[in-house]
């Protein structure tokens, strides 16, 4: 019973992170069924927010809450297709958009990001000093990236 548990166990770590990847998608789909995009396409067409803005924010907000960048940027992409369709597929905007869901993913990884605690361990911090920095540098790069975004929007 032994062998037969360390095999099953040695097998789950091959495919776990495809596995996640996968629970990810599933995730975002019951969002989109679910009529939350459109609902959050609504509110947000309801302001005068730039998509770029929006999208990078619903997509923040999921990388805070759900840990993985993956798992937000798949999910953040299916709740703005409805903002997305508004300026054609094929528009700058919507790359646009895209650029901004990527900067967004990164945002703010912590105590729920595996990444975060693999820079802890290998880099010897405290929790403290893990916080300070990577969740620091995760955050700076995520707004760079934002600044970025909106940079090459003046110019396209």
């Amino acid at each position: 019973m032994e062998d037969i548990s360390t095999s099953l166990a040695d097998s789950i770590k091959q495919i776990s992170v495809m596995l996640l990847i996968i629970g990810g998608g599933a995730f975002k789909q019951v969002l989109v069924d679910g009529g939350i995009s459109k609902y959050i396409s609504g509110l947000f067409a309801q302001t005068s927010i730039s998509p770029i803005l929006a999208a990078w924010l619903i997509t923040a907000l999921l990388r805070m809450s759900l840990g993985s960048s993956t798992v937000a940027a798949m999910t953040a992409a299916g709740l703005v297709v409805p903002m997305a369709h508004q300026f054609g597929s094929n528009s700058i905007m919507a790359t646009l958009m895209v650029l901004s869901i990527g900067a967004g993913s990164v945002f703010c990884g912590h105590v729920n990001d595996a990444g975060f605690w693999m820079i802890k361990e290998y880099f010897g911090l405290s929790l403290k000093e893990t916080l300070l920095s990577w969740t620091t540098l995760t955050s700076v790069l995520a707004l760079a990236g934002l600044g970025a975004v909106y940079a090459i929007s003046l110019f396209v």
